[in-house]
């Protein structure tokens, strides 16, 4: 009898196991993807070019999934060079490991593949990917990542009758391995030839009268700012790269090079057809791509002059920035207001300068922040942290301030501590638009001024209800502020979205380090890790 209710005991022991591991796994779904990434041939503005695609297609395939997902995902690599996809504004807690870049991963060969494994841990929001590799990024490869609130979480404004991901940015005829050779070369790229929405120089979105959409907005552009607008119609933006914001109502918004934003649009005028613009911004030439916004009711085609965009340049869009602010009262990707982290109540425990600059070094053309222009290593940062390999990089490489000194490329890491709070000004000196991103991070952007930084500009901070986003533009010839919390452990990318910046060596990587290693902190190295360069041999 003794052992009948033993043996009982231990079945319903087993059952609850199964249905407590069954409870959790139904709350943090998997889902598995194949990819096989391609040449083809398209004409996105009218000449046949070498484009890439992602399952056949330009762009990429969209990822919709919901807070907390597993994203496991097999990229088949069929181009004749190493490639990579990057996660852009995916935060990839504790796990730098996945994070898509040539210091954390090492590219995958032609005829090879790699199978991606991260979680969209506590986030929402509009988000994209796009290859990180060589200049691939000019030939396609990207899509949108948009991840969406589990049910049980309340947004912050009724459900809008439809979402459409609109991917906008400027696009070059050239093939990107010339493009390449021409920066390889010591030369600038020449300016964009066109702009692009979802990979064509137009593009219609259907929606019926009297009922609102959601448009989610990115630039994957390579260059230039570009201003948005739909004729005859506002927008209201709501969420900014996972921020839900306050809903205040534009005619037109400006979004640089690797944002992200949602707005929602109401057909609320006449059954007609009417024209959506993005238009450049910030340069002497404009370029415009053309989009239709169809009523299903409407018998008139689309007619009349485009909507004129903002006259005025940086002023216009940094008072413009100003005015986003963080909704306080909204949830976020957990049930908590998404504002109760009172950042403006805590004391930064250091402020680092980084200005960017535009040398030359041995007589190339090359970008530098705080006069040191990145190169890459055989092997990644992040194997060479691991398996302690000497010779890849440098601590000492880059200090926290600018300095008066020549212009120098290095590998460049700066070491930051796990759980610290610091502050981060970018510094532009030079006349041209900036556009900075932090990976594995969102950062609050407290202030943007003119001219330089001082310790006098902290009075003119937003501590109250700043947006928390991954990139952020700088005006030219000013500064901006940002906070953040390096609660993140791992090897992580601080990087110029603007290509060209990027490639040429305005970036390096933040160290977040904490001297107890476990896994409550970073996950260990994948068992299916890829390794090169000097961390050949090694074991995993």
């Amino acid at each position: 009898m003794a052992r009948g209710r033993a043996v009982m005991l231990q079945l319903i022991c087993v059952v609850l196991a199964v249905l407590s591991f069954s409870l959790v796994n139904a709350d943090d779904p998997y889902r598995f993807y194949t990819w096989t990434v391609t040449y083809g041939t398209l004409s996105p503005l009218g000449s046949p070019q070498q484009v890439i695609l992602i399952n056949g297609q330009f762009p990429g395939p969209r990822l919709d999934v919901v807070t907390n997902d597993n994203i496991i995902l097999n990229l088949i690599n069929k181009l004749d060079e190493p490639f990579l996809l990057t996660w852009n504004g995916i935060k990839q807690r504790k796990n730098s490991w996945q994070d898509g870049v040539l210091g954390t991963n090492c590219a995958i060969p032609p005829n090879s593949n790699y199978t991606y494994k991260f979680q969209t841990k506590d986030q929402i929001g509009s988000f994209n990917y796009f290859p990180s590799t060589a200049m691939h990024r000019a030939a396609g490869g990207y899509g949108g990542l948009n991840i969406y609130e589990r049910p049980r979480i309340p947004i912050p404004f009724p459900n809008p009758d439809g979402d459409f991901t609109l991917l906008i940015g400027d696009w070059f005829k050239t093939n990107h391995k010339t493009l390449r050779e021409t920066l390889d070369s010591g030369k600038s790229l020449p300016f964009p030839d066109g702009v692009l929405i979802n990979g064509q120089a137009h593009s219609t979105f259907s929606g019926d009268q009297g009922k609102t959409y959601m448009f989610r907005i990115s630039n994957v552009g390579m260059s230039t700012s570009f201003n948005f607008r739909i004729q005859g119609h506002t927008i209201k933006l709501v969420e900014v790269e996972g921020s839900h914001t306050v809903q205040n109502i534009y005619d037109s918004l400006d979004v640089h090079v690797g944002q992200s934003i949602a707005v929602l649009v109401t057909l609320n005028q006449a059954p007609k057809d009417y024209y959506i613009v993005a238009s450049t911004r910030f340069n002497r030439q404009v370029l415009t791509a053309t989009g239709t916004l169809h009523y299903t009711n409407s018998q008139t085609p689309v007619s009349g002059p485009l909507p004129a965009g903002p006259q005025n340049q940086f002023h216009w869009s940094m008072m413009q920035a100003r005015t986003y602010r963080w909704n306080l009262t909204a949830s976020a990707a957990r049930p908590n207001p998404q504002g109760s982290f009172h950042y403006g109540q805590i004391i930064p425990v250091k402020t680092i300068v980084l200005a960017n600059s535009a040398p030359l070094i041995n007589g190339k053309l090359r970008y530098a922040v705080n006069s040191v222009s990145y190169v890459n290593s055989d092997t990644p940062l992040k194997l060479a942290d691991y398996f302690n390999i000497p010779g890849v990089f440098s601590w000492n490489s880059i200090q926290g301030a600018p300095s008066s000194g020549p212009s120098y490329v290095a590998t460049s890491v700066m070491q930051v501590n796990h759980h610290d709070f610091i502050e981060v000004i970018f510094q532009n000196n030079e006349n041209v638009m900036q556009s900075w991103h932090l990976d594995g991070y969102d950062f609050w952007v407290v202030g943007f001024g003119s001219g330089q930084w001082t310790q006098a500009k902290k009075r003119t901070y937003n501590l109250v209800d700043t947006l928390t986003r991954h990139t952020t533009q700088v005006y030219p010839n000013s500064w901006t502020a940002i906070y953040v919390s390096l609660d993140n452990q791992g090897m992580w990318n601080m990087r110029s979205a603007i290509w060209e910046r990027q490639y040429l060596g305005q970036q390096f990587y933040l160290r977040v380090w904490n001297q107890v290693q476990n896994l409550a902190n970073e996950y260990g190295i994948p068992s299916n890790a890829l390794l090169c360069g000097k961390a050949v041999g090694h074991r995993l």
